[in-house]
C-alpha cells in the first residue's frame, strides 16, 4: 500500500504556490506510506543547451566539488551547482547522459535521481512530512509536481528504492501496485534496448518501458496506452514529463484513485482527502478515473 499525489498547474500565474499547495497533499498520504517519500518537481528550466542533473549521496559531508571539477575537465563544460540537503543539482552544458555516468562513477554510493531541463527529484527515507521539510518543499515553485509515499511490502526500505523513478530526460513515474511480468520486461529492455537498471523495483522497469516508448516518438499519452498491452499486474501510474502529466489505472483498477480539475489545476490523489486542502476544490470536477483509460494534460492556460 502506497500513496500517490500529483498536481499540474494549468494557470501559470499560480506557479509560485506549487509547493505550498502540494505539500499538504503529500503529507496527507503518510498512513499509506510512512517508510519513505519522494517528489518530482518541474521548475527553473535550464538555459538552452544546458541540463540539470539531480544526484544523491548518503554522506551529508560529501564533497561535490571534485565531481563538478571532473565534469568541467572531461567535457570542457560550464558547471554550476545548488545543494538541497542530501541532494545536489548540477547544471551543465555537458552531454547530460555522459555527465550523469561520470557522476555515478565518482563514488559507488552516488545515485542519479533525475536528468532533464526542468525536472528535479528528491527522495529520502522517513515520514513524508520529514522529507518535505528536509527539502523545503513548501517553498518550491514550478509548473507541476508528482509525489509518492511508500510502504515497502516486497523490498527493503532504501532511498534508491523510493519513488519517483526517472529513466529518461524529464520523465518521472510513480506507481501503486505490483507488476507480474517486470523480470521478463527488464530482460527485454536490457537485451534489446541497452537499458541499465539501478534497483530491483518493478516501478523502475515500468518507467524504463515508458522511456523506451517516448524514445520511439510516442507521446506520453500513447506510451501509457502501450502499457496496457505490455504490462501485466495491477497498477496506478502517475507520470510527468517536461510539459505533460498523465494518469493510468490497469484494467482491473483495484487501487484507489481520484482526479480533480478546475480552471487552474489538475490534481490526483490515492484518496480524496489528499485533495481537500486545494483552493477551489469544492467547485472542482471530481471523478474516479476509469480502468484502462489514459488521462493526460499538456500545456497551461
Amino acid at each position: 500500500m502506497c500513496g500517490i499525489v500529483g498536481l499540474f498547474l494549468k494557470n501559470q500565474s499560480i506557479e509560485d504556490r506549487l509547493g505550498a499547495m502540494f505539500t499538504p497533499m503529500l503529507i496527507e498520504m503518510t498512513d499509506r506510506g510512512p517508510d519513505s517519500a519522494g517528489i518530482a518537481i518541474y521548475h527553473d528550466a535550464a538555459p538552452e543547451r544546458f541540463a540539470k542533473i539531480t544526484a544523491f549521496h548518503p554522506d551529508p559531508d560529501f564533497d561535490w566539488e571534485p565531481v563538478c571539477d571532473a565534469i568541467r575537465t572531461e567535457f570542457n563544460a560550464t558547471v554550476e551547482d545548488r545543494r538541497n540537503d542530501s541532494h545536489m543539482v548540477i547544471l551543465s552544458d555537458a552531454d547530460p547522459r555522459a555527465a550523469a555516468r561520470l557522476i555515478e562513477d565518482s563514488d559507488p554510493r552516488t545515485q542519479i535521481m533525475s536528468v532533464g531541463s526542468t525536472i528535479e527529484i528528491y527522495k529520502e527515507m522517513g515520514l513524508p512530512g520529514e522529507v518535505a521539510r528536509q527539502f523545503k518543499l513548501e517553498r518550491m515553485t514550478g509548473s507541476h509536481a508528482v509525489g509518492h509515499t511508500r510502504m515497502a511490502t516486497e523490498s527493503a526500505v532504501t532511498t534508491a528504492g523510493s519513488h519517483p523513478f526517472s529513466t529518461g530526460l524529464d520523465l518521472c513515474l510513480v506507481h501503486n501496485g505490483s507488476l507480474s511480468n517486470h523480470n521478463s520486461l527488464r530482460e527485454r529492455l536490457h537485451d534489446h534496448e541497452g537499458m541499465v537498471f539501478a534497483t530491483e523495483n518493478d516501478t523502475e522497469v515500468a518507467a524504463a518501458y515508458i522511456a523506451s516508448r517516448l524514445d520511439k516518438g510516442r507521446t506520453l499519452h500513447d506510451a501509457l496506452e502501450d502499457c496496457l498491452s505490455d504490462l501485466d499486474g495491477f497498477y496506478t501510474f502517475v507520470a510527468g514529463t517536461k510539459d505533460g502529466f498523465a494518469v493510468l489505472r490497469d484494467p482491473i483498477a483495484c487501487k484507489p484513485a481520484i482526479l480533480a480539475e478546475t480552471e487552474d489545476y489538475v490534481a490526483f490523489g490515492s484518496e480524496y482527502r489528499a485533495l481537500v486542502s486545494l483552493p477551489g476544490i469544492e467547485k472542482a470536477k471530481v471523478w474516479e478515473p476509469e480502468p484502462a483509460v489514459v488521462y493526460s494534460w499538456g500545456g497551461r492556460a
